[in-house]
């Protein structure tokens, strides 16, 4: 889905994951701030982790806003915000392979978001989870909130 952001000023973007069981039932969410306008997105996936939630929320928020304005992501995941500015160029120089030689993980979310960034000027910036960032606590509720959504969908199926 993408929407309108209208205007020059830049977007933000507040993504957060959660997961039921560490794998289990997993959702993310994103709030997307331009000007006056909010936007919300959320889904969920059955059997994942809250690594690759917290990653699918950054992709799907860089992926609804267009390519003509700054964008600044928030993210309470080290794991994402540390992937992408300090860790990703040494995965891709060494054939997606860490320091010790081992498979990156979620190397298909990781290489989705570094395309979802490629043709956009974006910042990243981490906030402590948990800690009352009103924006980061409602991309929190999202997340939780598909979660609910998917369990209600698959008690009715």
């Amino acid at each position: 889905m993408k929407i309108q952001t209208g205007g020059e000023g830049e977007v933000r973007i507040f993504t957060d994951g959660a997961c039921r069981g560490n794998p289990g039932i997993g959702g993310w969410g994103v709030l997307i701030i331009c000007e006056s306008s909010q936007t919300e997105l959320l889904g969920a996936e059955p059997a994942t982790t809250n690594n690759r939630m917290e990653l699918k929320a950054a992709i799907e928020g860089l992926e609804a806003v267009g390519l003509n304005q700054p964008v600044a992501i928030y993210t309470d995941s080290q794991y994402v915000r540390n992937g992408i500015t300090d860790w990703m160029t040494n995965w891709k120089r060494n054939g997606w392979r860490t320091a010790s030689r081992k498979a990156v993980k979620n190397q298909d979310l990781w290489e989705a978001l570094d395309n979802a960034r490629q043709a956009r000027s974006v910042s990243w910036h981490w906030v402590r989870g948990h800690s009352g960032h009103p924006e980061n606590e409602r991309a929190d509720a999202l997340a939780n909130r598909a979660i609910d959504d998917y369990l209600k969908d698959g008690e009715r199926n």
